[in-house]
């Protein structure tokens, strides 16, 4: 397309030029001659022309009763012998007033020389743009194995450790990596051999790539970033070429770091997706994985990847020579959190109300790109409430979109429907509230969040790494608590416990299959077969299991949700007030805050 619209240019701008042309060349020829070249003969013969001015083949004539005649003569013969021609007697042209004037030089190169020139300057032209545009492609087909490796000046946007909060343990063991980086020759003299590949693990948004360039930062180097996905190409043999291209540009830039982000993208196991040996991707991860081993002890060249799939990756990147630093990034705990918060609060304004520990402690499982997002969330609604400070409840109110979505004020439910809503959230919180095992209740409404109808929010008081048996069987009985409110107010359940279903269903699942929390199957773990990946999906799961082993599952799940299902149910039989009572405010007030909630149910 881009072709077709450059010729179309090109052909316009030659019409342009030739339409001036003929406005230069026939400037006049538009007039009809005021007076014929056979009339100016016989009006010469008759002696009634005083004057001729001969300009070219432009003649203009002056008669003798002050009439001014334009005409014409042929451009192969003078003037003179066309009246001769027409009969003329050299009498009569000798008592004319002649005046020849020469043509101008610029009236010379429109009418002669630019109309022979300037086609063959266009035609050159088109001949050069169309040269340069093969020329263009070459390069770019020559240039196609070249690695798009970004460099990073680490002097102009300096990141260090002390713009990153928390992951203390990650950053102590990315220390070494600066002081190889800074002093080499201390660690060679000794006979140490640095980590010549350094894997980032963790989850999405834990501050993985922020850390690689902290590192560059801290020493001071060059920093080349690429992503695993920029190496992959259709043609065979792309990708090894762009590995070996990053390679070679980070010696001739050594001491650097090499960061390549989501490694998994090239790095998986090899075998297990289509294609063989001749796989792009594969040839790829070979590269890489020659490129590594080929350093020497005298290249100070650090790798550093991050992936959030480490269970993917090809055991050969693992070994050591290669990737043999794993340093795993977890996500931030209540005091990494109040940590965070303050590091992206410094450049709001916020109000004296606002407490950053509050914020820390209701978001649990936050990562430091969430955290960000609350803020920045806050600081968009202050702006469009026209506010110049951001308050605490801004902050809170943007956990809850980021957590839940926006609020739909126009997502208006009927009477009928607003009423289910609310014994639905009141069963939730009841139970919540009641049983021993749930974490706190902060929040309830029936205000429509996302695709939920209304929400129940509960948050841990402090941050928790492990479960135990009867915390997951409570949080699924406060997870059917909804539901068991819609079948025993209204004697029948609605579709909007659905994604409580989910839940349930893939706890009570994990419960049985991965955490052995049953007596009858045994201490060990079902569904840990080879998995044929392809394209990050599993396509196939080879079972461990017999089928009399999934008829058993099957029947110790449903036994698990059946039982939780009664716990609820007694539970709300039990405290049906309280049920009634809460129901009743949500409607009045549609939203109740922990303190409210816990003053509702004191007594």
């Amino acid at each position: 397309m881009k072709i077709f619209k450059n010729l179309l240019i090109f052909l316009l701008a030659i019409l342009a030029i030739a339409a001036i042309f003929s406005f230069f060349s026939t400037g006049d020829a538009s007039k009809k001659d005021d007076i014929s070249i056979i009339d100016l003969s016989t009006k010469i013969k008759n002696e009634e022309v005083s004057k001729i001015e001969v300009n070219g083949n432009k003649l203009t004539i002056e008669l003798k009763n002050g009439e001014k005649k334009i005409s014409r003569k042929e451009s192969e013969e003078s003037f003179t012998q066309t009246l001769i021609n027409l009969g003329v007697a050299s009498d009569k042209i000798d008592k004319l007033n002649l005046l020849i004037k020469e043509e101008s030089g610029n009236s010379i190169w429109m009418t002669v020389v630019l109309p022979i020139v300037v086609p063959f300057l266009l035609i050159g032209l088109f001949i050069w743009f169309m040269f340069g545009r093969v020329q263009g492609a070459n390069s770019k087909a020559l240039s196609f194995g070249e690695s798009g490796a970004k460099k990073v000046d680490t002097k102009a946007t300096k990141v260090t450790f002390s713009d990153i909060a928390g992951c203390a343990e990650s950053k102590e063991e990315l220390h070494e990596v600066v002081e190889f980086l800074k002093d080499p020759k201390k660690f060679i003299k000794l006979g140490a051999e640095i980590p010549k590949g350094v894997l980032l693990l963790g989850a999405p948004g834990t501050g993985k790539t922020l850390l690689a360039r902290a590192v560059a930062g801290e020493a001071g180097v060059p920093f080349f970033h690429i992503s695993g996905s920029e190496f992959v190409e259709m043609f065979v043999g792309v990708g090894a070429s762009r590995v070996r291209d990053l390679f070679k540009k980070a010696k001739k830039e050594a001491p650097c770091i090499v960061f390549i982000d989501e490694i998994d993208a090239v790095g998986r196991q090899r075998g297990t997706g289509l294609g063989g040996s001749h796989d792009e991707r594969e040839q790829t991860l070979n590269q890489i994985l020659v490129e590594m081993d080929g350093f020497d002890n005298k290249t100070n060249i650090i790798v550093i990847a991050a992936t959030n799939r480490p269970d993917v990756l090809d055991p050969a990147l693992l070994r050591p020579g290669r990737f043999d630093r794993q340093v795993i990034i977890d996500r931030p705990d209540i005091k990494d959190r109040n940590a965070i918060l303050e590091i992206h609060a410094k450049n709001k304004p916020l109000e004296k109300d606002v407490d950053l520990k509050v914020v820390a402690q209701r978001t649990p499982g936050f990562s430091g790109a969430d955290l960000k997002n609350v803020l920045n969330e806050a600081a968009i609604f202050a702006a469009r409430t026209n506010k110049s400070k951001i308050n605490q409840l801004d902050i809170l109110s943007s956990i809850e979109k980021v957590v839940l979505g926006p609020e739909r004020k126009s997502h208006i439910l009927l009477d009928k429907e607003k009423k289910i809503t609310a014994y639905h959230e009141a069963g939730h919180a009841l139970i919540g509230h009641l049983l021993p095992n749930c974490d706190p209740i902060h929040k309830v409404s029936i205000i429509s969040r996302g695709r939920a109808a209304g929400y129940t929010m509960n948050m841990p008081e402090r941050d928790k790494h492990l479960s135990t048996k009867s915390e997951f069987v409570d949080e699924i009985s406060m997870m059917l608590g909804g539901l068991v409110a819609e079948k025993i107010i209204f004697n029948e359940i609605t579709n909007g416990a659905s994604s409580d279903l989910i839940g349930v269903t893939e706890i009570a699942k994990k419960m049985i299959t991965k955490y052995a929390m049953n007596d009858d199957l045994g201490y060990r773990v079902f569904g840990q077969g080879s998995e044929m990946v392809f394209l990050g999906k599993e396509i196939h799961e080879n079972k461990d299991y017999s089928e009399k082993v999934a008829e058993k599952i099957d029947e110790e799940v449903k036994n698990l949700i059946d039982s939780c299902y009664k716990t609820a149910e007694d539970t709300i039989n039990n405290n049906r007030e309280k049920l009634e009572k809460i129901a009743t405010t949500l409607l009045e007030k549609e939203t109740i805050e922990k303190q409210e909630f816990e003053e509702l149910l004191k007594d």
